[in-house]
């Protein structure tokens, strides 16, 4: 029997594989087999891959010239590429969301029944239910532009665009999970709390240290390692999760659960 957990055979893309969970997925990617793997970054990966794409995911034409170099079956696409709130906030909601949105719709034509699509989100976007109604008119706008003037059109709900972005995909993930089914394919996203990569810094000036702290202090007592969350990302992209479609998981220690419980400090 095949390995169920095993990307034998199976062309992947992966965005955002330079450095931190993106590195790490790329090291456990080859480890399971994948047959092909190419990387869409601003900076080529350490890992040796079949082919890099240098792209500029801030921008719609960055994001459509990646698509074109990519040629044949996709079977699973990565949305991990990332960038914390310390970079305008045009920039943070075009590459953690729009861009996301984008390539995803954009590649579906290339993704065989049984494709997957994951993302990379994060559990700072566990606010989308408080104001759902605003952003459920946000995701159906197609538009690149015209979500951007969304965007500047709602600065009290862009006023931290990070958790703003990640709100987006945590709720995209539920909005296009009908489309996914009926196309006979899938998506899910995994959400993080914090991780030991080079961004941890930059969320520590935009979050604070008390928040990042006390988020550790919730969950384990530790962040967690890129590795931890590639080997979920991987999961969610293999067979073994194959009846998974439209969930969001909490990679956290346990955060999110004990803040809808109540337990928190």
């Amino acid at each position: 029997m095949e390995n169920p957990f095993g990307y034998r055979g199976r062309r992947v893309v992966v965005t955002g594989g330079a450095s931190g969970i993106g590195a790490a997925l790329l090291d456990l990617l080859q480890d399971l087999g994948a047959a092909d793997i190419t990387v869409i970054d601003r900076n080529p990966p350490d890992a040796k891959v079949d082919h890099f794409i240098e792209a500029d995911l801030s921008s719609q034409a960055g994001v459509d010239a990646a698509v074109a170099a990519i040629e044949g079956p996709v079977h699973v696409l990565f949305n991990n590429a990332g960038v914390a709130g310390t970079q305008p906030a045009p920039v943070v909601f075009s590459v953690n969301y729009l861009a996301v949105r984008r390539l995803t719709q954009e590649l579906t034509a290339q993704m065989p029944a049984g494709a997957a699509v994951v993302i990379t989100s994060s559990m700072a976007g566990i606010g989308w239910q408080a104001h759902k109604d605003e952003l459920l008119k946000l995701l159906a706008i197609d538009d690149w532009d015209e979500a951007l003037a969304w965007l500047d059109a709602h600065p009290d709900l862009a006023a931290d665009p990070y958790a703003l972005s990640k709100e987006c995909t945590q709720l995209y993930t539920h909005y296009a999970a009908r489309g996914a089914s009926w196309a006979r394919t899938r998506i899910n996203s995994a959400c993080p709390g914090p991780v030991s990569t080079p961004l941890l810094s930059d969320f520590r000036v935009t979050m604070t240290d008390e928040l990042i702290d006390w988020s550790v202090r919730q969950g384990n007592g530790r962040a967690a390692t890129p590795a931890e969350v590639a080997r979920i990302l991987a999961f969610l992209g293999s067979d073994a999760a194959g009846y998974l479609n439209g969930v969001n998981i909490p990679v956290d220690a346990g955060l999110q659960a004990a803040l809808i419980t109540g337990q928190t400090d």
